[in-house]
């Protein structure tokens, strides 16, 4: 029963499960914005009327995501206060800066021209509107990476130093924070994978309506534009996760090692990736695995020949660093630095392989319409269940992410055993955990059910002035402003 109330098992499943929930919403936001600015870009640029048509359908989608990432990310700030508390109160200096930055600029500059752009369609001359949508994207590309700047912190801690007297770490350099090596490769990764989940929304939408025969010019060029985003975005997830591995190696060794099931300190050949592996339950011994020779070393120094270190010289090495006689906040109770083997090990394959699949089946997509051929219902339901898998690949990247990174909350600086909340009992932690996981079950479910009836809805039908004879003209701008 003790086990079941531990504070501070309930605080971390708790701040996983609300963090990953509201992850769902962040990815799509992001890359769904960059797309609808694409889409109403090409409309102010051809005048073609699907293209406006496919902006408000996306657009649509767009905003209902948008208003539930808020809602859910709103909770994320508040457990910092209620379950970690001696962590706020020794790094929330540096931790809270960039979080500052995020709601008092990235924030409200989304906020703002997001509020033009759903009020502006009637108002404003449409090469203005249009950048309006594009300021949207910029905002909520400004928001993740403060965000992700404050998470690098925690990966790689930097521009601080430890007030002795106050017994806190202070803000030295908010350009160092800043300017983190982890954030600078973590946050274009997180773009890409952004912007494949969005193409794959796409082409899920295009694929339910083409499986219909309905609204078939708009839903071939949806079906072509999403394809192609997924498999560009892939490839720059790819290029992004080698450069965000090789720093990751420089500042986190163990998580690497623990990635791929690395025991011993290999160089060369023996710097292999394993494709499989199997260890002892403890963690500490391989018992059978299958390997690529020199591609870890490659993935991790970007050389075939570099060294890359294992789990138990690791292990050795932290134990003299952070478990010497000043070691309160750096030395785990059991004194092991090695994350779950299993959960890291298997969260980086899944993100992989989930990110290849999602990429491989757009490439097959765009071969097989290449032409106007009657396809079987199986190959449109292939794609429409493959919308959640950019999803599921970021979500299990962050798994490897914050899952790699223990026993640590600040890599070096803190475990997270130090920094939960002393004073906050478990049935409390407990509690509210199962509120939060009932509430947004219900949000769960109604975010589904609306995004779901508005792309099933299709794009909306939108009358045209075609003044001038060539067959597009100009949208009615009153009507255009009340289709939302």
């Amino acid at each position: 029963m003790n086990e079941f109330l531990d504070a501070l098992t309930l605080a971390r499943w708790q701040f996983g499960l609300t963090t990953l929930y509201h992850f769902i919403f962040v990815p799509l936001t992001i890359g769904m914005s960059l797309l609808v600015a694409i889409l109403q870009t090409a409309w102010v640029r051809t005048g073609k009327v699907k293209y406006l048509r496919l902006t408000r359908l996306f657009g649509k989608i767009f905003l209902i995501n948008f208003a539930m990432g808020v809602v859910t990310g709103i909770v994320q700030e508040f457990q910092f206060g209620m379950n970690w508390s001696n962590y706020s109160r020794f790094v929330g200096d540096i931790f809270g800066a960039p979080l500052a930055m995020e709601g008092l600029i990235a924030f409200f500059f989304e906020a703002t021209f997001i509020g033009l752009w759903i009020f502006g369609w009637d108002k404003l001359p449409k090469k203005i509107h249009v950048l309006t949508i594009w300021f949207v994207w910029i905002g909520t590309v400004l928001s993740a990476y403060f965000i992700l700047a404050a998470n690098a912190f925690m990966q790689n801690p930097v521009g601080f130093e430890i007030n002795e007297e106050r017994g806190r770490a202070e803000l030295d350099s908010i350009g160092s924070v800043l300017l983190n090596p982890v954030a600078l490769t973590q946050f274009p990764h997180t773009l890409f994978a952004s912007i494949m989940f969005a193409g794959v929304v796409l082409v899920a939408v295009a694929a339910w309506h083409l499986q219909r025969g309905q609204f078939v010019d708009e839903m071939r060029t949806t079906l072509r534009f999403g394809a192609w985003t997924n498999i560009v975005a892939f490839l720059g997830v790819g290029l992004t996760g080698h450069e965000l591995g090789m720093v990751m190696t420089q500042t986190q060794p163990m998580k690497m090692a623990a990635a791929e099931a690395l025991y011993n300190t290999a160089s060369g050949p023996d710097a292999s990736f394993s494709i499989f592996s199997w260890g002892t339950p403890d963690g500490m011994h391989e018992i059978f695995s299958v390997r690529i020779p020199y591609l870890l070393s490659f993935l991790s120094n970007g050389t075939f020949d570099g060294t890359v270190e294992g789990i138990r010289d690791l292990q050795a090495e932290y134990e003299l660093a952070f478990c010497g006689a000043d070691s309160a906040l750096t030395c785990p109770s059991d004194g092991s630095f090695v994350p779950i083997v299993w959960v890291t090990y298997w969260s980086f394959r899944w993100m992989t392989g989930l990110g290849a699949f999602a990429a491989l089946v757009s490439a097959v997509g765009l071969w097989i319409t290449r032409k106007n051929a009657e396809l079987p219902a199986w190959v449109w339901k292939v794609a429409i269940w493959t919308a959640p898998i950019p999803m599921l690949a970021s979500l299990v990247g962050w798994v490897f992410t914050e899952m790699g990174r223990q026993p640590w909350i600040v890599f070096g600086v803190m475990t997270t055993e130090q920094g939960v909340s002393p004073g906050v009992p478990g049935w409390a932690v407990l509690v509210s955990l199962i509120v939060f996981t009932l509430v947004y079950g219900g949000l769960a479910v109604l975010e589904f059910k609306l995004i779901t009836r508005a792309a099933k809805e299709g794009p909306p039908e939108i009358e045209m002035h075609d003044d001038s004879g060539d067959g597009e003209g100009e949208p009615d701008q009153q009507k255009l402003a009340t289709v939302y």
